[in-house]
């Protein structure tokens, strides 16, 4: 990796090393990154192939004394690259070992061998190799490696198995052996802060972990290989704490990095697939999952593809079901719209036949009028007799006052909103026509879209509050009486009813079923109940005691 691109990732890392950055910037943006740099992904094999190639070459022409340097070269630029070279090399490293009887070489080689049979997930091979090193004869730089590759053995094989009875055996062992490993690592180095954090990320410190992950980010001699594990590691504290975005930016960061280096032992773009996945963006996912799939097959990682021949089938089936819902909503959309075009139609003519029928019922109303004027004055000899009548009606009367301002003002709610839909449907008539004429067709759904149909149910609600409140001016008041001072209802500022008091305003004019009042207010009845049970049972009289105290409250 040059110096630019190395420095431009570390731009990356530290402009996002903060939290409260990361959750401004934006995934969308690092993705885009990633698929550039996976497009580049050929041109950074064929330096790593290049690399080797020389490494080889060198190789060949050096004498039986200097192959084992040549070798462990060769096996590093492997280890990650490929599984079957890297052990081809870790077993030459042995061989030249043997043959020169030197026990660092040995023990070393040994522990190179280990590495690629854990890294390739052949759990039991590894161990008989770690087994067989003696930990006594073993220097300080050898011990650090043993101890951390004993640690990841046992993470690794707990999470394998994934067994009740043998994860927490693994799990403490595991623990063991990176604490005998981090006391012997330099505190400074990548190895001890990484390894710490991962300890502490295990037993559950993720405060901790974080900050020694993010100590990391920060340092410019980290190699893109180190980047990424720290990066990937990071990523899964974000994940768990519920911070998705973030999550997802650290991880796509790792994949990145992975790219550069020609890692195709790694477990990053297979998260990040997963994490898509989780959030619904089946297409990325199933294309980040091939590259995982591509990377193991060029790795030769036998536990990925175990896990990625059973993820991939999930991904790739959501994605086929979420092409068929969105195929099936566009079908849905298709129709609303040619039904409501029916339905607006089907009222226009029903507009015009009532216009025609108000027309005749005017005249008929006149000669009514004419007619009357007779009859009243053949009425005035009867009044004399209806007084002694009009004292027995008074009581109706007061009911009949009420039910008469109810109905008088709601009609002329009625009249005024059946004039602004009849205005809103008249223009959303031309501008169909329009659109039509000019085959402006892929504009409809815009021109459907401004029915404004939400905002018509929320004015629709406020103009029914208006109205109910101007009949009964004290009804909030005498309601929340019916209550104590901490279950009583408190509007938010603007607001006129919600949907407790818009319940009981239409109970109060006399719509008692609930199946009516759930139509009206566009609830399941379930919920309708579900909201009566809940204002009765914090009332402070009984139920029926409630029901006539609200029915009792006055009008103006």
């Amino acid at each position: 990796m040059n110096m630019k691109r190395k420095c431009t990732f570390l731009y990356i890392i530290l402009s996002f090393s903060s939290s409260l950055l990361f959750a401004q910037a934006q995934p969308e943006k690092i993705l885009q990154e990633l698929n550039r740099t996976i497009d580049s992904a050929g041109w950074y094999d064929h330096q790593k192939a290049m690399r080797i190639s020389r490494i080889a070459s060198e190789a060949q022409r050096s004498n039986p004394a200097e192959q084992y340097q040549h070798y462990l070269a060769l096996y590093e630029e492997y280890k990650v690259f490929r599984f079957d070279t890297a052990f081809l090399y870790a077993k030459k490293l042995e061989e030249i070992a043997a043959a020169q009887n030197d026990p660092h070489r040995k023990m070393q080689s040994a522990l190179k061998l280990a590495f690629v049979l854990l890294s390739a997930g052949m759990y039991g091979e590894a161990n008989n190799v770690l087994q067989q090193i003696d930990t006594r004869s073993l220097p300080d730089d050898l011990k650090q490696e043993y101890y951390l590759q004993r640690g990841r053995y046992y993470y690794d094989l707990a999470d394998y198995d994934d067994d009740a009875f043998f994860y927490p055996i693994y799990f403490k062992k595991a623990g063991e052996y990176l604490d005998t490993a981090l006391s012997l690592l330099p505190p400074s180095s990548f190895e001890h802060i990484y390894y710490a954090g991962l300890r502490q990320m295990k037993t559950g410190d993720m405060d901790n972990a974080r900050k020694n992950f993010r100590t990391l980010l920060q340092r410019n001699d980290l190699t893109d290989h180190q980047l990424a594990v720290a990066a990937s590691t990071l990523s899964f504290i974000y994940a768990s704490a519920g911070h998705t975005d973030t999550a997802i930016i650290y991880q796509a960061s790792a994949v990145m990095a992975d790219i550069r280096s020609s890692t195709k032992e790694t477990f990053a773009v297979l998260n990040l697939a997963q994490m898509l996945f989780g959030q619904g963006d089946f297409k990325r996912a199933s294309f980040y999952i091939r590259k995982a799939i591509d990377d193991a097959t060029s790795y030769g990682a036998r536990q990925r593809k175990v896990q990625l021949s059973t993820i991939m089938p999930i991904i790739q089936s959501s994605e086929v079901n979420y092409i068929d819902r969105q195929r099936k909503l566009w079908a849905i959309y298709a129709a609303a719209a040619s039904a409501l075009i029916l339905l607006f139609a089907l009222l226009l003519i029903i507009i015009f036949r009532q216009n025609r029928r108000l027309k005749k019922a005017k005249e008929e109303i006149s000669d009514a009028h004419a007619r009357l004027h007779d009859a009243n004055n053949r009425l005035e000899a009867l009044n004399a007799e209806l007084k002694n009548a009009n004292s027995s009606l008074l009581d109706l009367n007061v009911k009949l006052e009420e039910a008469n301002k109810i109905k008088d003002e709601y009609v002329g709610y009625f009249f005024t909103a059946n004039a602004a839909l009849f205005q809103k449907i008249e223009k959303f008539r031309k501008d169909v026509e329009e659109k039509i004429h000019y085959g402006k067709f892929n504009e409809l759904k815009y021109v459907l879209g401004k029915l404004g149909i939400e905002n018509g149910k929320e004015e629709l609600l406020k103009s029914f509050d208006k109205a109910f409140l101007k009949l009964f001016p004290h009804f909030i008041d005498d309601f929340n009486a019916l209550f104590e001072e901490e279950n009583r209802i408190n509007l938010a500022d603007g607001e006129l009813m919600n949907t407790d008091l818009r319940i009981y305003a239409l109970i109060r004019l006399g719509i008692k079923d609930n199946e009516k009042i759930a139509e009206i207010l566009e609830y399941s009845v379930k919920s309708i109940y579900a909201y009566k049970t809940r204002i009765r049972n914090r009332a402070i009289v009984s139920r029926d005691e409630f029901d006539k105290k609200v029915m009792e409250i006055k009008s103006i």
